[in-house]
């Protein structure tokens, strides 16, 4: 009780994230390896529009309260849902880029606003 009192915002956002995680048995974002398949699950933090090679991307940063990974949407311009403080489960092969995981493309499942 007195960890929780003492701790900050952030912190215990970030555990509810892992508990979140866990519960939908997802993998935790700082167990993923490059080339490997994963479901992985948290909230956006940022969501830009930023091209790629010419080719416009939605680009969206997901933390799942171990750390962050990238989402990227080749081709799209927007997304409806897709907007920061949202959560989402997203599938896919991880990839790295630039020392960041990566997403290209995944299969995702929006979840519900509020509590469930």
């Amino acid at each position: 009780m007195l960890d929780r009192l003492s701790s900050s915002q952030e912190d215990l956002e970030s555990e509810e994230l892992r508990e979140d995680a866990e519960t939908a048995g997802c993998t935790r974002i700082c167990d993923c390896h490059d080339r490997q398949i994963v479901t992985v699950t948290g909230t956006l933090r940022t969501v830009t529009l930023r091209p790629r090679a010419g080719v416009p991307a939605l680009e969206a940063e997901l933390f799942d309260g171990s750390a962050a990974l990238d989402v990227v949407w080749l081709g799209r311009r927007s997304i409806v849902g897709i907007e920061p403080g949202r959560r989402l489960i997203a599938s896919g092969r991880i990839s790295m880029s630039q020392g960041r995981r990566v997403l290209f493309n995944p299969k995702y499942e929006l979840r519900p606003l509020g509590r469930e």
